[in-house]
């Protein structure tokens, strides 16, 4: 009787502990798109790496509608991290644009990644050699209420274009640009995504394609109003009959979280993350050619978690706060 009863208590204990392993993990939820876009696979790639390398840590990568939703998800406590332009960034930060009326001064960056380079891309056809000349022309500037459309608008109205009246606008996504062009139907498009985009490729490729440049003094003159933009070059090369560099606008894709994320965490998943980016690269072609420094630089003012923060003074990217 007393060896069943010691048995009984040492499985009742071992049982105890283990429920206590299971309740300390730590369970983080990661926002990331559409299961067909490129943020979806390197969601699940970071899940699996952190998962394999941070103790007591479960990360969970999400498939969503991007990043607006990301943001909404992590003022509603529904999840830890997320994936979004710092344009969308900031506005969540000043409760402006999507998120008009509901600021939300917790949004924190662990993390900036690759740029999404505005890409306009024309028909050899419409003889446009620049964005002025799309005035009139039948244009895509994107599905209507899509991150591209805004950026078509900013860009038109800043160059004095009336939007959408200016324009033949047909508020179609990606794959049907890339036919209506290649039926001659339509005279260009606006791409917003990383290089290398499915899309630009199969009309630079299909439908006699042509990328047009910005003048620096549009991007300039966005600058000055939008924190957000950066001069960007699309390298002679990266598409089929591209032949000369290409300037346009760019806007930095993020990680993010919440300022509750406490520090020791957030400090981890930003060190195991960086250490092993070139294992990252190898699977995610849209992180090639991100470098340490990129992490820090144009975030448009939204601040650094502390965590990720103390890491980057580690590498010598920061000063030291005092």
């Amino acid at each position: 009787m007393k060896r069943m009863l010691f048995l009984a208590l040492a499985a009742a204990l071992l049982l105890a502990g283990c429920s206590s392993e299971e309740t300390s993990v730590q369970e983080i939820r990661l926002s990331t798109a559409a299961t067909t876009g490129a943020l979806y696979p390197l969601g699940g790639a970071l899940a699996s790496l952190w998962g394999e390398n941070l103790e007591g840590v479960r990360v969970t990568a999400q498939a969503s509608a991007g990043g607006i939703e990301n943001l909404r998800l992590l003022a509603e406590g529904e999840a830890e991290l997320g994936f979004a332009v710092t344009s969308l960034l900031w506005e969540a930060q000043q409760g402006e644009g999507s998120f008009e009326g509901a600021p939300n001064d917790q949004v924190r960056v662990l993390s900036g990644l690759y740029y999404n380079p505005n890409q306009v891309v024309v028909t050899e056809q419409s003889g446009a050699q620049s964005l002025q000349d799309l005035e009139g022309l039948r244009f895509a500037p994107g599905t209507a209420g899509s991150t591209t459309s805004e950026e078509t608008e900013i860009h038109f109205k800043q160059l004095g274009i009336d939007y959408p009246d200016g324009i033949r606008a047909q508020f179609v996504g990606f794959t049907e640009a890339v036919e209506l062009m290649r039926n001659r139907q339509l005279d260009g498009a606006w791409v917003m995504a990383g290089l290398g985009n499915a899309a630009v490729t199969e009309i630079m490729a299909t439908a006699d394609g042509r990328l047009l440049s910005m003048d620096d003094s549009l991007i300039e003159a966005l600058q000055e109003q939008y924190p957000w933009y950066a001069r960007f070059v699309i390298p002679a090369g990266t598409y089929a009959n591209q032949e000369e560099d290409v300037v346009t606008s760019a806007i930095k894709l993020a990680l993010f979280c919440s300022a509750d994320l406490d520090e020791q965490t957030a400090y981890e998943l930003t060190r195991i993350m960086w250490e092993n980016m070139d294992t990252l690269q190898q699977s995610i072609p849209a992180l090639e050619g991100v470098e340490l420094q990129d992490a820090v630089t144009d975030l448009a003012g939204i601040p650094l978690h502390e965590g990720a923060r103390r890491y980057y003074e580690e590498q010598g990217l920061l000063p030291a706060q005092q």
